[in-house]
Parts: structure tokens; C-alpha cells; sequence
């Protein structure tokens, strides 16, 4: 429904802005050539300063509905423009006005050529305007052809009648029935744009669905597999039933707002103290018995996607030393600036080669590095055999 809308949307304003270009290209053909005409039958001795005088009033008709088309497309409007014109046609060829002659000829061959044909622009479309189109066209070409002194000039003038007018339809139409082929376009790329960020949400809702699994139930399976060593078993029951409630919620099809790892809810937060939101985190690995040392700020405040990507990051690394580095305890500092958040955690386990870790494992690069990218931020590895473990985690304030 909303695909049809838009759809109808885009062709209403493409024929707007069609009518309108139309409206102006008239305008702009019609008044330039009248005015050629009108300055031609002031050549001094053209026509009768009898004849003069009457024309002029009909120019300044001519010229003004020329001027008000861009603007309007009334018929009657058109029919006044049109009168104007073949009254000037044939009253400069009033019997003893003037002798037949090609000059003459030529200060009328802008008029019917162009400041008439102008009108087509906006005869393009219902029944009467066709016909109007039709006698308008068929009385200047009469009316030129009976001006021209020979049958040689009167071919030729005809002929250049007809391609005015033949061109400024041709135009017209050619422009009518580009709108039709530009909303098709348009509907194509607007569709191909949609599945594309479709496609985006799908991959995006996966990867997101991957990294709450490797964070919470992957965790806890783990720990399982190796008989929750170090974890008490009320812990281990707590962790599992955070993670059976998460599993839960997305069978259902809620969407997740996760505030920390393994602890999610359904309540999305616009701006929270990262002091508060840190006890999750803490409480957290004191039960699974990772002793960790929290230095630095302790009351930031976050956007909510940002302290998400941040918290969850920042957990996913002392799941790392919990797991990998060895040891029962690490540092975590956290520092701030004026466009910046920090937090450095450190460790001294067993550490390891950096050139050997494997870039493409979710941990690291979909639960830290991916993560905290996905909000402008970064992370920073640096480890060495024997030496320890740091990271560095940084993400915006805004």
C-alpha cells in the first residue's frame, strides 16, 4: 500500500513539473518569436500606418497570453492567443494594405511558425483541444500560403509552417511520454533500493542475532563444557536462566535491547549512567569468579546504542581473560574526554602472538571490533607471550 502511494506520489509530481516545463517552453518560444514579428512590421514602409495601428493592440494581446501560459493552461486562455495571431495574419493582408511580397512574408513567418505553434506545448491532452490544435494550424498555414507573391514562396513557406508546428508537437509529445518511462525508472530504483536495505536489515538482525547468542548462551555452553569451573552452581542456574528468558523473547520475536552481556531487556534507555549500567557487568564476572579491578570515571553518560556497543564490547573482552588469558583477575580503567570514552582492559595471563589471532572468529571480530565500528568507535589489541593482554576500547560521547 505505502509502494503505491509513493508510486502515485512520483508520477502526480513528474506531471507536474512536465506541465510546468511545457507551460515555460511555450512561453519562451511564443513571446521570442512574436516579438521577431512585431519588430519586423516596424520596418518603415512594411505595411500602412492604418494597418500598423491595428495590429499592435492584437501583438499586445498576443504577448500578454504568451506571458500568463506559464502560468495557466486554460483553453479559453489559449483560444484568445490563438484568435490574436491569425486576426494579425490576415489583417496585414487586408486588400491595398500592402503589395504581396516576400518581405512581407518574412515578418510573418515568425508569428505562424513559432508564436503560434507555441501553443501546442499545452494541447496536448482531451478532444477540443486536439481540434483546436488542428483549425489553428490548418488557418495559418492557409493564411501564409495566400501571402506569398509566387507558388515557389508559397511551397517554401508552407513547408516551414508545418515544421514549426511539427516540431513544437513532436516536442510536446516526446516530453508527455518521457513522464510514463521516468516513473518506471524511478519505481525500479526505488524497488531495487528497497530490497537492498532490506537485504542490509536482514544481514544486520543476523549478525546481531549471532553476537547476542556468542555473548550469552555460547558462553554459558562453554562454561557447561568444561564442568563451570570456578563458578558456583547458583550462578551458573542465575546465567542459565538469563539466557533461557533471552532465548525465549526471540522465539517470540521481541526485539532485544541489550544493556550488557547476559543481561538484556525489553526497555530501551535514551541516556544512562555508564556508573549504574557497570554493575551488570561487574556483577556478572564476580559470580562467574573474575575478580576485576575497575579504575578511572565512574559516572559517563552515553547515547543508548553507544553504551550498548560499548558495555557489550567491554564484556566480551573479560569473558576473554576469564576464559583465555589464565588468570582470575584483570584492570579495567575508563577515561573520558571531551569526544571520547575509553576503557583499557588489561591482564596479565599468558598473552599471546597477535599475528596468529584469527580476525575472522565472532568474538573478536563480530562481538568487539564489528560491534563498536557500528557506532564510530574502535579497538586496540596489544599482547605478547608471557606479557599480558590490552585492549583498548573507544566509542564518541555523541
Amino acid at each position: 500500500m505505502g509502494a503505491t502511494v509513493c508510486d502515485d506520489y512520483t508520477v502526480d509530481a513528474l506531471g507536474r513539473e512536465r506541465d510546468r516545463l511545457l507551460q515555460r517552453s511555450a512561453r519562451m518560444v511564443g513571446t521570442a518569436s512574436t516579438l521577431v514579428s512585431f519588430l519586423c512590421f516596424l520596418v518603415p514602409g512594411l505595411v500602412e500606418a492604418d494597418i500598423l495601428f491595428a495590429v499592435v493592440p492584437l501583438f499586445i494581446v498576443l504577448l500578454a497570453v504568451h506571458l500568463l501560459i506559464g502560468n495557466s493552461r486554460s483553453l479559453p486562455l489559449v483560444c484568445a492567443g490563438l484568435v490574436a495571431g491569425l486576426a494579425i495574419l490576415a489583417v496585414v493582408q487586408i486588400p491595398g494594405s500592402a503589395e504581396p511580397n516576400a518581405t512581407l512574408l518574412n515578418a510573418m513567418s515568425p508569428l505562424a511558425a513559432g508564436g503560434l505553434s507555441s501553443f501546442t506545448m499545452v494541447l496536448l491532452e482531451g478532444r477540443w483541444r486536439h481540434t483546436v490544435l488542428a483549425v489553428a494550424y490548418i488557418l495559418s498555414l492557409g493564411l501564409m500560403v495566400s501571402a506569398a507573391p509566387t507558388d515557389d514562396l508559397a511551397a517554401r513557406v508552407a513547408i516551414l509552417v508545418t515544421f514549426g508546428w511539427a516540431l513544437t508537437t513532436v516536442f510536446a509529445y516526446w516530453l508527455n511520454a518521457s513522464v510514463p518511462r521516468a516513473a518506471r525508472r524511478i519505481r525500479s530504483i526505488g524497488r531495487a533500493h528497497m530490497a537492498e536495505r532490506r537485504a542490509s536489515e536482514t544481514e544486520a538482525q543476523r549478525r546481531q542475532g549471532a553476537r547476542l547468542l556468542h555473548d550469552t548462551v555460547l558462553a554459558t555452553l562453554t562454561l557447561l563444557a568444561h564442568s563451570g569451573v570456578g563458578v558456583s552452581a547458583d550462578s551458573m542456574r542465575q546465567q542459565a536462566a538469563d539466557d533461557a528468558r533471552l532465548l525465549r523473547q526471540l522465539r517470540l520475536g521481541v526485539t532485544v535491547n541489550p544493556s550488557s552481556s547476559g543481561n538484556y531487556n525489553l526497555e530501551p534507555v535514551a541516556e544512562t549512567p555508564l556508573g549504574t549500567t557497570l554493575e551488570s557487568v561487574k556483577q556478572r564476572f564476580g559470580r562467574m569468579g573474575l575478580e576485576v579491578a575497575w579504575h578511572g570515571t565512574g559516572h559517563v553518560l552515553l547515547p543508548s546504542d553507544v553504551l550498548d556497543a560499548f558495555l557489550l564490547a567491554l564484556s566480551e573482552c573479560l569473558e576473554n581473560v576469564r576464559r583465555h588469558a589464565g588468570v582470575s583477575n584483570a584492570h579495567v580503567t575508563i577515561t573520558e574526554d571531551e569526544t571520547t570514552v575509553r576503557a583499557m582492559v588489561t591482564d596479565q595471563g599468558i598473552g599471546f602472538v597477535l599475528e596468529e589471532v584469527d580476525e575472522q572468529s565472532l568474538g573478536y571480530k563480530e562481538s568487539i571490533v564489528g560491534r563498536l565500528k557500528e557506532v564510530g568507535g574502535n579497538a586496540r589489541l596489544f599482547s605478547a607471550p608471557g606479557a599480558g593482554t590490552t585492549v583498548v576500547l573507544e566509542v564518541p560521547r555523541t
